[in-house]
């Protein structure tokens, strides 16, 4: 065994907050000694990252897992001895890349402001890099843990703060010791949260957070998130309800045991479950008190499917586990909301008790401030505040598109149908956030002074115009004109590309303390996971939140088909060819390929590209290509392609440019520092050998030659290999090496492989004779423990 090869370079490292940093590169290249950039791009991870669609049991066991590596992984971030982490939440993508949420502690206390999201790629990824997206400063340090500001002192101030209210006590606990990292230096702070009630009668969960040292007030937020009032019912549909014995309950067993609750003008509790002999529920008049339960568990029920059909995501938690909801809350109370402690749903019945706030798109809110609490957990405050809002409205919209209900159509206007102005005009507009009166429709810097349902105006603009565009549109018979602020025009990408960004920002990218800047770095590193940075959904998300005043345009790609070109292929009559034309477009939709000057015997597939046959008479031929898209756009790419004939036999020889590393890096490409004569592995034979991966952090080497095996020859490959682990698991392949001559994959090793010394490794590559071929060696390493693959005395004879 050997220490891993990181030493002290993680610790040495610093990554600006809340931006995405490159951080396996630039830790390998300051363990082994080479050059660090003096910075990195936050970007995407990859292309066609759509969610995975997990079980409840897979995300608990993806959640076991990273919760068994939080000391490795926080030994990797660079946190320091007293910091720990927790998990919050894994999201893994169809193609196996991992988002890892986590909570920190320092000392045993939480860090309020201090959540961290890991990228991290699947091992199959050859050049797969970790990404770290931070809400603020890497290392917490404070001089104490001891409070010189007492716990009473901090509960009466916040008291005080809270003296607007009908605020009684703190909660039982009291106030909290926690760190205090979501602005400037971290501080030992008390939070505390007051009960009580705010002004129009809804539930309070004020959190103030006071500097345990000055006992100055550091922050402040409301933990209670208001939705919006609807009183617009769905017309007749069917539920998912539960029978039991004679009785039905408004119990939906297939959606995580979603349940729906009578307060019947309380305020506490949860009442009592709607149960009846039938299965009929309301008769659409406010007088029947089942008709709001029938709209409330209406609108989860679409909520839920919403979430799983449209980014499978299975509950508010992505834990198969429902919600409940309570209807006819309190008297006149003309509000809805959603309360993570007691992971509920609560209805008023509106003003004059006449208009129960219990429609799909409220639900829908409602339902999307626990997403939003238990993924980027944006606090209600600030800019933050205005983001969790709009979020709720931008999905309480995607749920209304969703449901197709002809009650209530799909629109980008919220509240249309409450008439809580008199005039019949709606509560909010997200093509215009103005109208309404007191939100903004582009960000300023005293956004974030505002009530959180007015600066959540920019991000309601912004969807619009990524989801439409600029200028005028009728959207569902509705007419729309939304201007920007610079009055550049902005072309839409469509509403479901817009939803499916805006969530992977959100659960993958955002902090809770995440402002319209971060929103829109979130954003784009969605769109470019999703899409690719050259897409026009990435220029889209770029120039829609420059038609809010954050950032600046970006320039979409140009429209038509790239074709890559391949190189001049070399092959013999009788000897099976099968090469793969790549090509992209621009534009949506299939693309087929044509090839002209093939040589005889070879074909193209026209679906896939697929150039397969054999050679039937040798010659040079000059081979074009030809991809075509779904709008007609053509790219092209010409080559070269010789045919050779069998015959005259080989002569025995060995191809590969310096095969014992002895000459350094020479006729060899590597990562920095894999060809080496470092004493932590002993070389085959001399004193170099090629060593990739050993770090005990996500890393990634690669070694690799080009050689050209004479047509009609017999070619064996040799090569001497040794792997040392730290691993312990004896069923997990952790950390890989996969060995390929051109497309073929030779084999594939792990920390399951590890034994001492070396073992010589033998691949017939005749079948190759007649080619240039690439050999490449591909070292993979998770996030954890040490694997070291060390390859020497390499050869490639013919004969």
């Amino acid at each position: 065994m050997h220490p891993t090869r990181l030493t002290a370079a993680l610790a040495a490292l610093t990554l600006t907050a809340g931006l995405a940093g490159t951080l396996a590169s630039t830790a390998a290249a300051a363990a082994k000694g080479g050059s660090v950039p003096a910075a990195h791009r936050p970007g995407p991870l990859r292309t066609g990252a759509l969610q995975a669609r997990l079980s409840p049991a897979q995300h608990k066991a993806l959640f076991r897992s990273a919760q068994d590596r939080t000391s490795g992984t926080a030994r990797t971030l660079g946190l320091g001895a007293k910091e720990k982490l927790l998990v919050k939440d894994v999201v893994k993508d169809a193609d196996g890349t991992l988002h890892t949420r986590y909570e920190r502690t320092f000392d045993g206390l939480p860090v309020l402001g201090g959540d961290v999201i890991v990228h991290t790629p699947p091992a199959s990824r050859a050049a797969g890099t970790v990404n770290t997206t931070w809400n603020n400063k890497r290392t917490i340090q404070v001089s104490s843990t001891t409070a010189t500001f007492t716990r009473a002192a901090a509960e009466g101030k916040a008291l005080k703060a809270a003296r607007t209210m009908d605020a009684v006590k703190p909660t039982a606990d009291g106030a909290r010791k926690v760190i205090w990292a979501g602005g400037g230096t971290p501080k030992l702070a008390w939070e505390t949260v007051i009960g009580g009630f705010q002004d129009d009668g809804t539930p309070s969960k004020l959190h103030v957070v006071t500097d345990a040292t000055t006992g100055r007030e550091l922050y402040r937020y409301q933990g209670i998130e208001t939705g919006v009032a609807n009183t617009h019912y769905s017309g007749q549909v069917p539920l998912t309800t539960t029978r039991s014995g004679s009785a039905y309950t408004l119990t939906d067993a297939t959606r995580g045991g979603h349940k729906t609750y009578n307060l019947n003008h309380g305020t506490s509790g949860t009442g009592t479950l709607f149960s009846q002999s039938g299965d009929t529920w309301g008769d659409g008049t406010n007088s029947a008190a089942a008709t709001a339960a029938a709209d409330a568990a209406y609108g989860a029920q679409e909520t839920w499917d919403f979430y799983k059909d449209t980014f499978g995501r299975s509950g508010i938690k992505n834990d198969g586990v429902g919600a409940y909801s309570r209807v006819h809350y309190g008297n006149a109370y003309a509000n809805a909301y959603w309360d993570d402690s007691c992971f509920c749903m609560t209805y008023g019945d509106g003003t004059g008790d006449n208009d129960p706030l219990t429609s799909m798109d409220v639900a829908g809110h409602e339902m999307s401030h626990g997403v939003t609490s238990n993924t980027a957990g944006l606090e209600y405050s600030g800019e933050s505040g205005g983001l969790n809002e709009a979020t709720s409205d931008i999905m309480g919209t995607g749920v209304e598109f969703y449901a197709n209900n002809s009650s209530d159509p799909g629109d980008y206007l919220i509240g249309e149908k409450i008439d809580i102005n008199g005039n019949g005009t709606p509560l909010r507009y997200m093509d215009k956030p103005s109208k309404d009166g007191g939100s903004a429709d582009s960000w300023s810097s005293s956004l974030g002074s505002l009530d959180v349902h007015y600066s959540s105006g920019p991000a309601n603009h912004m969807f619009y115009l990524l989801s439409e565009g600029s200028g005028t549109k009728v959207v569902n018979g509705v007419t729309y004109n939304s201007p920007t602020s610079d009055g550049v025009a902005v072309t839409g990408i469509g509403r479901d590309a817009a939803l499916k960004i805006w969530y992977k920002a959100l659960t993958t990218y955002m902090t809770s303390s995440t402002n319209y800047a971060g929103a829109r770095t979130a954003a784009l590193n969605a769109a470019a996971a999703l899409y690719g940075t050259n897409s026009a959904q990435y220029a889209g998300v770029g120039n829609a939140f420059a038609g809010i005043n954050v950032g600046g345009h970006i320039n979409p790609p140009s429209s038509g088909v790239t074709v890559t070109n391949p190189g001049s292929q070399s092959s013999t009559v009788g000897t099976a060819v099968s090469l793969q034309i790549q090509a992209s477009s621009t534009n949506s939709g299939a693309l087929t390929y044509s090839a002209s000057g093939l040589p005889s015997g070879l074909t193209i597939n026209g679906s896939t590209g697929l150039i397969t046959g054999t050679p039937t008479a040798a010659g040079s031929y000059n081979t074009t290509v030809t991809v075509t898209d779904s709008t007609g756009a053509t790219g092209t790419a010409t080559f070269a392609w010789t045919v050779g004939t069998t015959g005259g036999g080989c002569s025995a020889t060995q191809l590969l440019s310096n095969p014992g590393f002895e000459s350094g890096g020479t006729g060899w490409s590597a990562s920095s520092g894999v060809i080496t004569t470092d004493s932590g592995q002993p070389a085959h034979g001399g004193s170099y050998k090629a060593w990739l991966n050993g770090y005990g952090s996500t890393h990634t080497d690669t070694l690799s030659q080009s050689v050209t095996i004479p047509a009609g020859c017999k070619a064996t490959l040799t090569f001497y290999l040794h792997i040392d682990t730290d691993e312990t698991t004896t069923s997990t392949q952790y950390d890989k090496l996969t060995v390929t001559a051109g497309s073929k994959t030779l084999a594939t090793y792990s920390n399951l492989n590890a034994a001492s010394g070396y073992g010589q490794k033998t691949f017939d590559l005749s079948s190759l004779a007649g080619s240039t071929v690439t050999l490449k060696f591909n070292g993979v390493e998770d996030s954890g423990l040490q694997t070291s693959f060390v390859v020497d005395d390499t050869a490639l004879t013919t004969g």
